[in-house]
């Protein structure tokens, strides 16, 4: 005896849907980095934000709370630095370039928080913070001396940061013509002796 397979069905349930609520919180995420890039913190308001994300103003509200807030979850940030347990000392100044070369190339939030943390108070303590808590476990692992953990991962902080001011903010051609293993091979042994040398 056979059976006859049932038809398909003509009106299939739809997956699950992304949330309303996702959505907005997205959209005015995305506003906030390009509001607070351009304008910085101070300039940037929720009024404007909530215009480009075509939203009321007590929308922003509802979500974040205030412009502290919003700012806070517009550039959180993990910098998902690389595990080097396994690396040979002498290769982590080269994987930290070339991590952050992939992300400052990829990741329009670190570009606004670099923007707002070199003209207001928030924004530099924003990075400051983003810097402590995920740089300095990675210098600790590499560091010949534990009393020169911090002034190490600083020394590698301004090399990261003042390559991404002058390629991705300032935009100065020479620096921004750079092949990213040009820069690598530049930066690379500048970030491993701050990592890794013996005192100077």
């Amino acid at each position: 005896m056979t059976t006859t397979p049932a038809p398909p069905n003509p009106n299939p349930r739809p997956g699950p849907r992304p949330r309303r609520s996702d959505a907005t919180r997205d959209a005015i995420l995305v506003a906030a980095r390009e509001r607070f890039a351009t304008d910085g913190y101070e300039r940037a308001t929720i009024r404007a934000i909530a215009k480009d994300a075509g939203i009321d103003p007590s929308m922003v509200m509802r979500y974040y709370g205030n412009k502290e807030g919003l700012f806070a979850a517009a550039v959180a940030v993990d910098l998902k630095l690389p595990d080097i347990g396994g690396l040979s000392p002498r290769d982590v100044g080269a994987v930290l370039v070339r991590h952050f070369l992939d992300m400052w190339e990829d990741d329009e939030v670190l570009t606004a928080l670099l923007r707002v943390g070199a003209t207001n108070q928030a924004g530099a303590e924003r990075m400051q913070g983003i810097f402590r808590d995920q740089l300095l476990p990675v210098a600790r692992q590499v560091c010949p001396d534990p009393e020169q953990i911090p002034v190490r991962a600083a020394l590698t902080a301004s090399q990261l940061l003042g390559l991404a001011l002058t390629r991705y903010v300032l935009r100065i051609p020479p620096a921004v013509a750079l092949h990213p293993e040009e820069i690598v091979a530049w930066l690379g042994p500048t970030v491993q002796r701050y990592l890794t040398a013996p005192n100077p």
